[in-house]
């Protein structure tokens, strides 16, 4: 299957009230360069937990805005791409049919998905929404992350083709496995067994494989402490 893809990409800028952020991205045309780190003319704040080798791309779904819109009809206009700060979106592609370490050709390049995009407290403040990148996350609705196996020029008119599926396990399946079960290990041991999963999740799932515990998630989800 190929996936038609619109492309977009931002800088970052300074929002009075929050931190800073590039998650007001551009629609693009034309030949692009993709890189290890992602796309030309994209940039991603705080680098420590946005960005890098396995998060150089970040994918929604272009059908997801019209169940925000309907959940929340007094802002139904925002909900549009590329609100979410996304660089590609698509229709026909989502959470429960895109599998962690599936591997998508897209212009001269190959681009592999390393793990669910994580929400954090920006998208509160930037939707005026307090609790949104709770809804995110337990609705499942987040998006996905990908490493650049293959850098080189991808072109917007050119569709996203999948072209190899190395695990069982979906975005969908991933994301309920991390943020909506009590602890469990042989859950978490089935995740890590995903090829092409992320250095930060791994790092995660073992954590709580070490600990027996779940990490808080109150300040990803709203930038504090529980």
């Amino acid at each position: 299957m190929r996936y038609p893809v619109q492309v977009y990409t931002g800088t970052i800028k300074d929002y009075p009230g929050s931190r800073p952020s590039a998650i007001a991205k551009y629609q693009r045309e034309g030949e692009l360069l993709l890189t290890p780190l992602g796309l030309e003319g994209d940039s991603q704040a705080e680098v420590g937990i946005h960005g890098g080798p396995d998060r150089a791309l970040c994918h929604y779904p272009r059908e997801h805005y019209e169940a925000w819109a309907q959940s929340f009809p007094e802002q139904a206009g925002v909900f549009a791409p590329p609100a979410l700060g996304e660089n590609l979106s698509t229709t026909g592609l989502t959470e429960r049919n895109v599998h962690i370490g599936d591997i998508f050709c897209w212009g001269d390049t190959l681009i592999q998905v390393t793990q669910p995009r994580s929400p954090c407290f920006k998208l509160n403040f930037h939707f005026g929404i307090s609790d949104f990148s709770r809804q995110i996350q337990e609705t499942g609705r987040c998006g996905w992350l990908y490493r650049v196996v293959s850098p080189g020029k991808v072109y917007t008119d050119k569709p996203l083709e999948l072209v190899s599926r190395v695990s069982d396990i979906s975005v969908y399946q991933a994301a309920a496995i991390a943020w909506h079960m009590p602890f469990d290990d042989e859950q978490y041991h089935l995740l890590l067994s995903a090829a092409g999963l992320s250095a930060s999740w791994t790092n995660t799932l073992q954590k709580r494989r070490l600990t027996g515990k779940i990490e808080d998630f109150s300040r990803r989800l709203w930038g504090k402490k529980s």
